[in-house]
Order: structure tokens, then sequence, then C-alpha cells
């Protein structure tokens, strides 16, 4: 996706904040501060996400490596009675997700919203000693790293801390999921096609009623995620939802749909 830069008179951070950029999203209804080179930057991949979270939804979510906080507030922005804690390992990503929260253009949302630094890999006493306590949320989100060790790396460390995924990754993160959320609450993540096994492994015997969307850059085209919705304690079978087009059917532009959802003005599931 593509994001428009704020107007300079926007941007108030320190001179002393890293190389950034601010960008409107869901058409300027939020800001994000993000690095300019290093780190991760948000697009697609955390709207897709935050819009896996029904409309209707008034809870408190966990947002699984946050980064500057996309997704986290995307979900603010289209849920308005929501709340989300921004889960972020990286020091530095995090400070950048608390200088989201600070720009002025997002001072509607920012009080329903606070930034955590710890690493959702941990377990048992020491992950709910790093601030995330058992059954204290309604959903958690997660855009893990999803690139293979063997793939070629970025050089930059916080960018390959965000993209390249650790052995037993999922397995961990998921884990911490099933815990802090309450019963019958809800997970989503999104991952590549080739990872469906491992998270539907992962939530097994943790989450069920699980539901599947592909998403597809085009209708003649495979697809190049998947997004995975599941609630803790529940029993039901995978249902597979029709996918996303990234791309109308003839053209360049986006389609609808993925307009919509792009802009925080539909969720993926329908609902």
């Amino acid at each position: 996706m593509s994001v428009a830069p704020a107007a300079p008179a926007l941007d108030t951070l320190g001179p002393d904040t890293p190389a950034h950029t601010v960008d409107a999203f869901h058409r300027g209804r939020f800001w994000l501060v993000q690095p300019k080179h290093g780190g991760h930057r948000a697009g697609m991949d955390a709207m897709m996400l935050a819009a896996s979270v029904p409309s209707s939804f008034g809870g408190g979510v966990a947002d699984f490596g946050a980064g500057a906080g996309a997704a986290g507030l995307a979900v603010l922005a289209r849920c308005p009675a929501a709340r989300a804690v921004l889960v972020e390992r990286a020091p530095e990503m995090a400070a950048f997700a608390a200088a989201t929260l600070a720009h002025p253009g997002n001072a509607h949302l920012s009080d329903r919203a606070s930034v955590l630094t710890a690493d959702v890999a941990l377990s048992g006493r020491a992950r709910t000693a790093a601030g995330l306590a058992d059954n204290d949320f309604d959903f958690v989100i997660m855009n893990p790293p999803f690139n293979a060790a063997q793939d070629r790396a970025t050089p930059d460390r916080l960018r390959r801390e965000a993209h390249v995924m650790e052995d037993g990754l999922l397995e961990s993160w998921i884990r911490s999921a099933a815990a802090v959320v309450r019963p019958r609450g809800g997970i989503a993540v999104i991952a590549r096609p080739e990872q469906l096994g491992a998270v539907l492994d992962a939530m097994s015997g943790r989450f069920g009623d699980a539901e599947m969307l592909a998403v597809h850059p085009r209708p003649d085209a495979a697809a190049i995620r998947i997004v995975v919705r599941a609630m803790l304690g529940a029993r039901g079978k995978l249902a597979i939802h029709p996918p996303l087009m990234l791309r109308a059917q003839s053209g360049d532009g986006p389609s609808e749909r993925t307009e919509m959802i792009n802009n925080g003005l539909a969720s993926l599931f329908g609902d």
C-alpha cells in the first residue's frame, strides 16, 4: 500500500529523533511515526491484520510485534470502543510507537492505547513480569516475522528482527496469545501461505472455530498471504472464506474491497 506523508507542520518530534517519516493511514484518521530507513515500515499487511477484528469489537486488543503501532491504531480507528496495547520487543521500535501515540493527529485515539516493551515469546512468570498478564485481553493480533532464516536477510538489525522468523517463533507467540486472552477471546495471525500448517498446529488444542482467508495480488495469481482468525477454547472446524484480491480484475488499481479494507471502511471477514 502507499501512504501519504504528513505536512511538515504536523511533525512535532524533537531533533534527536532518528530519521523518520510521519505517514497518514485510513485517509488521515490516524498517523504513524516510523523509521525512514532502518526497521520495519508498515503497509497493507498491518491494515489487513487490523481488519480481521470485527467492527463491533469493544474490548482490549494486544498488538504483538506492533512496530510503530499501525495495526493497533487501525483497530482503534475503526472500532471506537476498543482499547489497544502495542507490544514491541525492540526498544527502538517501541520508541517509534510512543512517538506515534504522542503525535497530535492521534490525540483522539491515544487515550485508548499504550505501549509495552516486551518480548511476546516469553512464557510463564517471565511473561507476566514483562507486563503480559494471563487473561488480560479480549483479542490478540500478530504479524510475526515470516521470512525464513535462509532467505537473503537485510543487513539492518531492526528490519532483520522484524522480518526473519526464529525457530519455534510461531508456537511461542501463539502460546502467549492463548495465555493472555480471556476464554472465548480471539486471535488473528497474518502469515505466508506456506506457514498455514504451522499456524494451525500452534493453534491446535488452544484455539478453534478457525477461519482462513487467502490474499491474492490478482485473480490469476497464487496467494501471497493468509489471515487466520480463531477463538480460545472453541472446538469448531476450519472455515475457508472467499479470497481477497488486492487488484481489480482488469487494470493495475486496487480492488474496491481492498480500498475499503486499506482505509478502515470494512472488516476482512465481513463482521
